[in-house]
């Protein structure tokens, strides 16, 4: 079932119309580029410059070749040195976006649910290898969804959250993926069914799950899930119902919600951080701008960077800073380009690299850029080769970026994915 044409939690519909996908029908997708994109060709490495970073290089001969050349001869002649370079990887078996991406301990990507062109929620996985570069089905779930949250527990299992079903309805269920069978297996529901809501591994290895939309609208209330008895316990409420919000972990432990949308659907400003020790929930310093479909990412210096999304006059580009020693937010340098549901990854180096995006006027990007936190400025680099958004984007142990999925420029999902990693 099409979430933004039917659903029956018919009090959340706007949400999803409005506030996750904006003004805009599902897009139908874009395809991916399968062959090497530019000169180069499999097994050798031909091309010079920017076509020698994206010649396809296999085979014992090639291992410095090509894409992964880039510490030997990233330039060739003549050839400025970008930044960061992407190219094509596996093409994954199944279109979908709204989907999950999780890193699993053995390095292996886990890509679970999500929908389809048509809007059908999914219950195919499949394993992303780096190696190998391929996609490979695994066990599937045993209920599709999408919208839904997927969190790696301490002890390398998976569990997945919530999530809206086939039939519109907000899901309480839960279950966990284990690595070395390849199977799913039920867990615990939720107190609350729900959907565009946050999940949060604490320090201690519980998973915190708070707000989204449900049945009876918005929700506030969070609730906490044991891995040890695969059982869920209620805790303190946010002060404000909220969806389509961030959650960050904080290096003191404490979880900091911010943005989302407000039981106006309207984009929040207001933010609040939750306390493990106490189980309770306290303001703290609003947004400088409320906005939601946003991102926020835990730098290394502690702060945490909030980029894009939408606001009251629609999508914007500005970014800031939240202090946890002072509770407040700072301006910091704008994006190059305005953005929501976009992806924002922490890289290796401590900078930040945003891809993609809903952009403005129903255009859907390609462009990425990387944050400097030490100069607080964007900076534009290469372009991803699909323009998508509802997308996902993971660190490998390797240190490159994988994007995967989403929407294309067509409007239908996608199955491609691309690597990228910075060129020195």
């Amino acid at each position: 079932m099409n979430p933004l044409t039917q659903s029956k939690d018919a009090t959340v519909l706007p949400l999803l119309i409005a506030l996750t996908l904006g003004c805009f029908g599902l897009l139908p997708t874009a395809l991916a580029v399968d062959p090497p994109p530019h000169g180069g060709t499999p097994n050798q490495n031909i091309a010079e410059g920017h076509d020698a970073l994206f010649s396809l290089t296999t085979g014992a001969d090639n291992t410095t070749m090509g894409f992964d050349a880039l510490d030997s001869n990233p330039t060739g002649s003549g050839n400025a040195p970008v930044s960061w370079m992407w190219r094509v990887t596996g093409r994954a078996n199944t279109r979908r976006h709204s989907h999950t991406a999780t890193l699993l301990q053995n390095g292996m990507v886990l890509v679970a649910g999500g929908h389809d062109s048509h809007a059908h929620e999914l219950a195919s996985v499949e394993l992303y290898d780096p190696a190998s570069r391929t996609w490979t089905f695994t066990g599937s779930l045993n209920t599709g969804r999408g919208l839904h949250t997927a969190t790696l527990l301490q002890n390398g299992m998976v569990l997945i959250a919530g999530g809206q079903d086939s039939n519109g309805f907000s899901l309480a269920s839960a279950e966990l993926y284990d690595p070395a069978s390849g199977t799913w297996t039920a867990t615990g529901s939720l107190n609350t069914g729900r959907w565009l809501h946050t999940a949060t591994l604490l320090q201690n290895g519980i998973v915190a799950v708070a707000g989204g939309s449900g049945i009876f609208g918005l929700s506030a209330n969070a609730e906490l899930y044991d891995p040890a008895s695969g059982t869920w316990t209620a805790t303190g409420s946010l002060n404000t119902a909220r969806s389509n919000h961030t959650a960050t972990l904080l290096q003191n432990g404490m979880v900091l919600v911010a943005g989302g949308i407000d039981s106006s659907f309207d984009p929040s400003a207001s933010a609040e951080l939750y306390d493990p020790a106490s189980g309770t929930w306290t303001a703290t310093g609003s947004l400088n701008a409320a906005r939601r479909s946003h991102t926020a990412t835990l730098l290394q210096n502690s702060k945490i960077l909030v980029a894009g999304g939408y606001g009251s006059n629609g999508i914007f580009p500005s970014a800031e800073l939240y202090d946890p020693a002072s509770g407040t937010w700072t301006a910091t340098g704008s994006l190059n380009t305005r953005r929501a549901l976009h992806t924002a990854t922490l890289l290796q180096d401590g900078m930040v690299l945003v891809a993609g995006a809903f952009h403005r006027n129903g255009n859907v990007s390609a462009s990425a850029e990387l944050y400097d936190p030490a100069s607080g400025t964007w900076t534009a680099t290469d372009s991803l080769n699909t323009a998508r958004w509802v997308h996902t984007a993971t660190l490998l142990q390797n240190g490159m970026v994988l994007v995967a999925g989403g929407d294309g420029t067509d409007g239908s999902s996608l199955a491609s994915a691309e690597l990228g990693r910075r060129q020195p």
